[in-house]
């Protein structure tokens, strides 16, 4: 298992060098930063600053050698640097040379100034949420009408739960979220109590405290599930149909147990490897494609905090969340080879 974990985590930093490489060759590699960050009335010596500030002064292979140093966990920096980009982390050496172990740099936002890292990490929490309620939402949904679907099937229900989930699958996030919007919040807004836009948290008007506010995470949750409850609906169905055609439950039939007990305890515990697999892959897809949903719902998340900077070309903040977004779904998957390998001991690890 630790040979398995080590294989997969390098592969990971493969698959994250060649994100890094692309990220920065896009964002940085064309254009001109320093009139990013001044605009077009800067004067030239400040200018000359800025570009000395960000590298922009050194030839493309050193900017790039930098960058990684700085989004590195374990570097190089001077005490200087360290001063000068306030990183934090654990640091032994010199005035010149400190090994460092830290947060990744992933310096700062050309409209706010504030570090990038600490900009994603306070969205971060939003996206996760989100991520989280709507994999609860298709995983609890998904599973109950694949299993009914199998149990009734060629009926109307069956039917019917094939047909919703092949829509699910083919309406793309961001035109349902914008149906289910309209209808919900301004249609029936008055009905159903629910707000266009909204974030995970709202303030009090009079006391100025905060509090969760759970009805906002309602339709931005159900528009983010709906895909992946469709997949899952279809993949149980079709793991059921074949394990209840196994020779051990028609077995467990002949020796008296009811049909609840043998569809939930036989049937479907041996038939969600497959859904397993699917949930876990589609958390990190979840986590990665959430950015139109979130600006739809104005939900305070990495999405939207990286559409607005998409916006007003604040690229350190498109960058960093591009770096955030690719390790969380990396990570994830490498969960979900080893969590699938540990649910079913006959898979062997390649």
């Amino acid at each position: 298992m630790t040979r398995y974990i080590a294989q997969k985590l390098s592969y990971a930093l493969l698959v994250l060098a060649g994100v890094i490489s692309i990220v920065f060759f896009l964002f940085q590699g064309f254009g001109d930063p320093a009139r990013l960050v001044l605009g077009q009335t800067g004067d030239s010596a400040t200018i000359q600053n800025i570009r000395k500030e960000l590298y922009l002064d050194q030839p493309k292979w050193k900017q790039f050698v930098f960058y990684v140093k700085d989004i590195s966990p374990i570097s190089i920096h001077s005490k200087k640097e360290i001063e000068q980009k306030k990183l934090k982390g654990f640091f032994i050496g010199t005035e010149e040379i400190n090994f460092a172990i830290k947060l990744p740099y992933l310096r700062h936002s050309y409209q706010t100034k504030r570090n990038v890292l600490d900009i994603l990490m306070e969205a971060l929490p939003g996206t996760l949420l989100l991520a989280l309620a709507a994999m609860l939402l298709a995983t609890i949904a998904g599973i109950g009408l694949g299993v009914l679907a199998a149990v009734k099937q060629n009926t109307w229900m069956d039917s019917s739960s094939v047909f919703a989930s092949v829509l699910g699958i083919s309406a793309p996030s961001f035109f349902t979220g914008i149906l289910i919007a309209y209808f919900f919040a301004i249609v029936l807004g008055s009905y159903t109590g629910l707000n266009l836009t909204g974030s995970y948290f709202e303030y009090d008007d009079y006391t100025g405290e905060k509090y969760f506010a759970i009805k906002n995470l309602i339709l931005p949750a159900i528009t983010l599930g709906i895909r992946p409850l469709a997949i899952i609906t279809q993949l149980t169905r079709s793991a059921m149909l074949d394990v209840l055609k196994q020779d051990y439950i028609r077995t467990a039939y002949a020796k008296g147990l009811s049909k609840r007990i043998v569809i939930f305890k036989h049937a479907l515990r041996n038939a969600l490897n497959p859904v397993l697999t699917a949930i876990t892959g589609w958390f990190a897809e979840l986590l990665a494609g959430s950015f139109f949903v979130e600006y739809i719902f104005g939900w305070k998340g990495v999405g939207k905090i990286t559409v607005d900077a998409l916006e007003k070309l604040d690229f350190p903040v498109v960058m960093g969340s591009v770096l955030v977004t690719a390790t969380l779904f990396v990570l994830i998957n490498i969960l979900s080879d080893v969590l699938y390998r540990v649910v079913d001991p006959r898979v062997k690890l390649g």
